[in-house]
Protein backbone atom coordinates (compact mmCIF):
# COMPACT_ATOMS: atom_id res chain seq x y z
CA UNK A 1 0.00 0.00 0.00
CA UNK A 2 1.69 3.21 -0.88
CA UNK A 3 1.87 6.29 1.13
CA UNK A 4 4.68 7.66 0.18
CA UNK A 5 4.94 11.39 0.95
CA UNK A 6 1.74 11.52 2.54
CA UNK A 7 2.36 9.00 5.12
CA UNK A 8 2.01 10.56 8.37
CA UNK A 9 3.81 11.32 11.56
CA UNK A 10 3.51 9.40 14.86
CA UNK A 11 3.21 11.00 17.68
CA UNK A 12 4.72 9.20 21.04
CA UNK A 13 1.41 7.69 22.00
CA UNK A 14 0.72 6.77 18.89
CA UNK A 15 4.10 5.13 18.40
CA UNK A 16 3.72 3.26 21.43
CA UNK A 17 0.59 2.08 20.13
CA UNK A 18 2.52 1.27 17.05
CA UNK A 19 5.18 -1.14 18.45
CA UNK A 20 2.39 -2.43 20.40
CA UNK A 21 0.95 -3.77 17.79
CA UNK A 22 4.16 -4.57 15.36
CA UNK A 23 5.40 -6.73 18.45
CA UNK A 24 2.10 -7.93 18.99
CA UNK A 25 0.95 -9.00 15.38
CA UNK A 26 2.85 -12.12 14.98
CA UNK A 27 2.14 -14.11 18.28
CA UNK A 28 -1.78 -12.41 17.08
CA UNK A 29 -2.08 -12.80 13.46
CA UNK A 30 -5.59 -12.02 14.09
CA UNK A 31 -5.16 -8.56 15.62
CA UNK A 32 -5.43 -7.29 19.47
CA UNK A 33 -7.97 -5.25 21.15
CA UNK A 34 -8.06 -2.50 22.24
CA UNK A 35 -8.37 -3.71 25.91
CA UNK A 36 -5.16 -6.30 24.78
CA UNK A 37 -2.95 -2.80 24.15
CA UNK A 38 -4.46 -0.84 27.58
CA UNK A 39 -2.89 -3.69 29.40
CA UNK A 40 0.93 -4.04 27.78
CA UNK A 41 1.00 -0.51 29.14
CA UNK A 42 0.71 -1.57 32.53
CA UNK A 43 3.33 -0.14 34.75
CA UNK A 44 4.80 2.00 32.10
CA UNK A 45 2.02 4.54 32.07
CA UNK A 46 -0.86 5.58 33.14
CA UNK A 47 -3.80 5.72 31.00
CA UNK A 48 -7.06 4.83 29.98
CA UNK A 49 -9.43 2.70 28.23
CA UNK A 50 -11.19 5.34 25.68
CA UNK A 51 -7.10 7.31 25.13
CA UNK A 52 -6.04 3.52 23.90
CA UNK A 53 -9.37 3.02 21.78
CA UNK A 54 -8.71 6.96 20.40
CA UNK A 55 -5.64 6.39 19.07
CA UNK A 56 -6.31 3.19 17.75
CA UNK A 57 -9.28 5.07 15.41
CA UNK A 58 -6.89 8.28 14.72
CA UNK A 59 -4.38 5.45 13.46
CA UNK A 60 -6.98 3.39 11.49
CA UNK A 61 -7.91 6.43 9.59
CA UNK A 62 -4.49 7.70 9.44
CA UNK A 63 -4.54 4.29 7.69
CA UNK A 64 -1.61 2.12 9.67
CA UNK A 65 -3.28 -0.06 11.06
CA UNK A 66 -6.50 -2.32 9.91
CA UNK A 67 -9.39 -3.06 12.02
CA UNK A 68 -11.55 -5.68 11.88
CA UNK A 69 -14.96 -6.53 13.85
CA UNK A 70 -14.46 -9.85 16.39
CA UNK A 71 -18.20 -9.66 17.93
CA UNK A 72 -18.43 -6.65 19.53
CA UNK A 73 -14.54 -5.71 19.33
CA UNK A 74 -12.57 -4.37 16.60
CA UNK A 75 -9.18 -6.26 16.19
CA UNK A 76 -6.56 -4.20 14.97
CA UNK A 77 -3.32 -4.89 12.94
CA UNK A 78 -0.40 -2.54 11.79
CA UNK A 79 -1.16 -2.35 8.16
CA UNK A 80 3.28 -2.13 7.10
CA UNK A 81 6.09 -3.08 8.91
CA UNK A 82 8.16 -0.46 11.43
CA UNK A 83 11.02 -0.59 8.33
CA UNK A 84 7.97 0.69 5.58
CA UNK A 85 6.85 3.35 7.86
CA UNK A 86 10.29 4.22 8.95
CA UNK A 87 11.60 4.14 5.10
CA UNK A 88 8.22 6.45 4.05
CA UNK A 89 9.05 8.73 6.85
CA UNK A 90 12.44 9.17 5.71
CA UNK A 91 11.47 9.47 1.87
CA UNK A 92 8.74 12.20 3.12
CA UNK A 93 11.44 14.10 4.38
CA UNK A 94 13.61 14.12 1.85
CA UNK A 95 11.47 14.56 -0.90
CA UNK A 96 10.42 17.60 1.40
CA UNK A 97 13.88 19.26 0.36
CA UNK A 98 15.54 20.83 -2.89
CA UNK A 99 18.21 19.12 -4.23
CA UNK A 100 20.94 21.08 -2.79
CA UNK A 101 19.24 20.95 0.93
CA UNK A 102 18.71 17.48 0.57
CA UNK A 103 22.57 16.48 -0.24
CA UNK A 104 23.76 18.58 2.78
CA UNK A 105 20.72 16.72 4.72
CA UNK A 106 22.17 13.48 3.33
CA UNK A 107 26.13 14.78 3.96
CA UNK A 108 24.92 15.38 7.58
CA UNK A 109 23.57 12.30 8.41
CA UNK A 110 26.44 10.46 6.47
CA UNK A 111 28.65 11.80 8.61
CA UNK A 112 27.28 11.72 12.01
CA UNK A 113 26.78 7.78 11.01
CA UNK A 114 28.83 4.93 12.63
CA UNK A 115 31.16 2.47 10.98
CA UNK A 116 28.37 -0.16 11.16
CA UNK A 117 25.49 2.26 9.81
CA UNK A 118 27.68 3.03 6.98
CA UNK A 119 28.62 -0.87 6.52
CA UNK A 120 24.81 -1.33 6.60
CA UNK A 121 24.52 1.81 3.52
CA UNK A 122 27.20 0.18 1.56
CA UNK A 123 25.24 -3.24 1.59
CA UNK A 124 21.88 -2.30 1.09
CA UNK A 125 23.75 0.16 -2.04
CA UNK A 126 25.18 -3.03 -3.23
CA UNK A 127 21.87 -5.21 -2.83
CA UNK A 128 20.01 -2.04 -4.55
CA UNK A 129 22.19 -2.12 -7.45
CA UNK A 130 22.46 -6.03 -8.09
CA UNK A 131 18.53 -5.66 -8.61
CA UNK A 132 16.82 -5.23 -12.04
CA UNK A 133 14.89 -2.24 -11.41
CA UNK A 134 13.30 -0.89 -14.79
CA UNK A 135 16.36 0.30 -16.45
CA UNK A 136 17.45 2.05 -13.37
CA UNK A 137 20.79 2.58 -12.30
CA UNK A 138 22.21 3.89 -9.07
CA UNK A 139 24.53 7.01 -10.94
CA UNK A 140 28.46 6.48 -11.08
CA UNK A 141 27.52 2.50 -10.30
CA UNK A 142 28.31 -0.76 -13.10
CA UNK A 143 27.13 -4.00 -12.48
Amino acid sequence: MPHSTSSPRLGDLERAVMEHLWTSSEKHPEGVTVRDVLESFEGEREIAYTTVMTVLDRLSKKELVTRVLDGRAWRYLPMDTREKLTAQTMRRTLDDMDVTDRRAALMHFLDGATEDEIEDIRSALAEIDARPRRGLRLPGRRR
